[in-house]
């Protein structure tokens, strides 16, 4: 398990370009990116409430996400879905809320949800929202636009560094929408 790619934006834009290295500070998230800070950065979520604490602080999608949508016929890469950080070797969509992911040396995020895809994903790439978002043969709703984390834990991570997973005790819960 290791980090594939770290990306980092200064606006409020879809994709988020990758970048030689990120750093995470506690309780904020990527220094410098638009979505970091203490209280929500989401536009959507400022404007329900400004003051709500920011359980979206970084956002992880696993690389292997990359293949399944290129079989579905879409061209995807680091950071296009606007992840802080694309992981291999980890299934973070099966994790139980408050995993823990220690990135490089120091770095440490607690998983607090999933992402909820919008429909900026259609804008990104026509007709991909209904590959993201759908409904399993269970009738169960699927979703594969990532998770997201608090900092626990600051530090530099990098393309390459080590990634480790820390379960929560017992008994797990599951990822929800944040």
């Amino acid at each position: 398990m290791r980090v594939h790619s770290v990306n980092h934006d200064t606006r409020h834009r879809f994709s988020k370009p990758p970048v030689p290295e990120i750093t995470l500070i506690e309780g904020i998230g990527v220094e410098g990116d638009a979505h970091s800070g203490a209280t929500v950065q989401h536009l959507h979520l400022i404007k329900l409430d400004a003051s709500a604490p920011n359980l979206r602080q970084v956002h992880l999608i696993q690389a292997e996400l990359f293949a399944v949508l290129a079989e579905a016929g879409y061209e995807v890469g680091p950071g296009d879905l606007g992840e802080n950080v694309t992981t291999d070797g980890v299934d973070l969509l099966n994790l139980p809320t408050g995993t823990e992911l220690h990135l490089g040396d120091t770095a440490v995020v607690t998983l607090t949800g999933l992402r909820n895809p919008c429909t900026q994903i259609n804008k990104f790439r026509k007709g991909l929202l209904k590959t993201m978002l759908h409904k399993d043969a269970a009738g169960e709703v699927v979703r594969l636009t990532g998770v997201m984390s608090v900092v626990n834990q600051g530090g530099v991570v990098r393309p390459g560094d080590q990634l480790k997973v820390v379960y929560p005790s017992e008994p797990h819960q599951p990822l929800d929408l944040v």
